[in-house]
């Protein structure tokens, strides 16, 4: 039981969004059990823990809805020359070759340093897409391992793709369903770690193995459990599926039942009207990433429009720093500038999509209320050392977010009431002994990664 006192609570509902000298008490199971004034919640539970955070901003735990933990290693990694000209390559040079380098420790490790990230910068519940196809048994109890140890809450799921082989493709499947098995029958972790279908991309998935991952999905775990997949991130993907089926990338998902009120699609940069209407007819979510976006030369996502249109928009990272604020930050400047237009992407709606969105997404997934300050909602809090020099209002508050709050100046991170980091020490996560096993390990991942690529991908 935690009890936090003389907070300024930013609590993303709508009715309040703001309450000032406020405490929140978090009981033993996890969940926000009291919200009121500070002196009353004092008088109301004497005995228990506190944590007195001196007028400081307390904020529901940050999401994001799209990233790659495997990814960890690509940190320092030069790609040899020349440099690849188009993501396709990017895909072929750095991604695939790399996911290949990774065995069962790299995968750890590779893990580990994005959950020391992801709690630095306050983003407590994440939602992850893996690859490892030379450590592919296993792969995601060794994740959900790390991610328990963390203490944070997250999604998993493992990449599908024929690249490797249908021997490789059938053994993806086969994970996937191992693990989301595990997760109904045992229901470890305390409820902190959930599942997807991963699949990797139309591009690399043919008719049969799109099948056998639909029909494995419903005969083994049912119709309760959605897909992951990247979507048009590259017109590409669109060329593909266009050779393949006749279709656009969306029609053919559409038609082999991934799309749905469970599944997301992460980037649809390339959609067409069409696609932008059966996404929001299926109501399938369209996760945004703009700073990867922007660093693979792919394009901007029609955000406003999917967005106009009921398509369910949440925001992630793809790999990049889980500094959610530096994300909302890309995308409010991305749309002004690629349609050079100051009006585009409102501030208003990167509020919606990052905290309404990205909550109601992980509430769907978890079953529980994750994403806000309220009675009920699971114990996932940030305590923020901003010290604004204008007024907050619940009508600027998104402002004071986008221009103000730096991710770094995240102090305090707490998940289900226990505190995985206090004024920036980490409790959970011995960072030092992780970091220096992850630069013993780096050599040997990018040794093989460069014996990879050589011999072809």
């Amino acid at each position: 039981m935690l009890l936090i006192t003389r907070a300024n609570l930013l609590t993303m509902e709508e009715e309040r969004p703001l309450l000032y000298d406020h405490a929140l008490f978090i009981d033993s199971s996890g969940l926000i059990a009291d919200i009121g004034p500070s002196a009353d919640l004092e008088a109301r539970y004497p005995n228990v823990e506190r944590l007195d955070v001196h007028g400081r901003w307390v904020m529901p735990g940050k999401i994001c809805a799209h990233t790659h933990f495997y990814g960890a290693f690509a940190r320092g990694l030069a790609v040899p020359p020349p440099p690849p000209k188009d993501f396709p390559e990017i895909l072929r040079r750095l991604w695939w070759p790399l996911d290949q380098a990774l065995d069962e420790e790299a995968v750890e490790l590779s893990a580990l340093i994005m959950l020391i990230d992801a709690i630095r910068n306050g983003t407590t519940t994440l939602i992850d897409h893996h690859a490892s196809p030379n450590a592919l048994e296993g792969s995601l109890d060794v994740i959900a391992d790390a991610v328990d140890r963390a203490g944070v809450r997250a999604v998993l799921a493992y990449e599908v793709t024929d690249r490797y082989g249908p021997e490789k493709a059938q053994a993806a499947i086969q994970e996937n369903i191992r693990f989301l098995t595990r997760l109904k029958r045992e229901r470890p972790y305390e409820g902190r770690i959930t599942g997807l279908f991963g699949l990797h991309a139309s591009m690399t998935l043919s008719d049969a193995t799109l099948r056998a991952s639909w029909e494995a999905v419903r005969s083994s775990v049912g119709d309760d459990v959605g897909f992951h997949i990247h979507v048009a991130e590259h017109e590409e993907d669109e060329y593909d599926s266009l050779y393949k089926s006749g279709k656009r990338v969306v029609e053919r998902l559409l038609n082999f039942g991934i799309l749905g009120p469970r599944t997301i699609v992460a980037h649809a940069v390339h959609v067409d009207a069409r696609e932008i209407y059966y996404l929001a007819d299926t109501e399938t979510w369209v996760s945004h990433q703009p700073r990867s976006n922007m660093n693979n030369g792919v394009g901007v996502a029609p955000v406003e429009s999917l967005d106009a249109a009921k398509v369910r928009v949440v925001l992630g990272t793809d790999g990049f720093p889980h500094a959610m604020w530096e994300e909302m930050r890309t995308a409010y400047l991305l749309h002004k500038v690629a349609h050079r237009d100051p009006r585009r992407m409102d501030g208003n709606l990167i509020a919606r999509i990052a905290f309404q969105n990205n909550a109601a997404l992980a509430d769907l997934l978890f079953g529980q209320s994750v994403g806000q300050l309220a009675v009920g909602a699971v114990g996932d809090v940030i305590v923020v050392d901003y010290n604004p020099p204008t007024p907050v209002t619940e009508g600027n508050w998104p402002w004071h977010i986008i221009f103000g709050m730096q991710d770094g100046m995240v102090s305090t991170t707490i998940v289900d009431g226990r505190v995985l980091m206090r004024e920036r020490e980490l409790l959970t996560l011995d960072e030092e002994a992780i970091m220096a096993r992850a630069r013993a390990k780096a050599p040997h991942v990018w040794r093989r990664y460069a014996e990879i690529l050589a011999a072809g991908g």
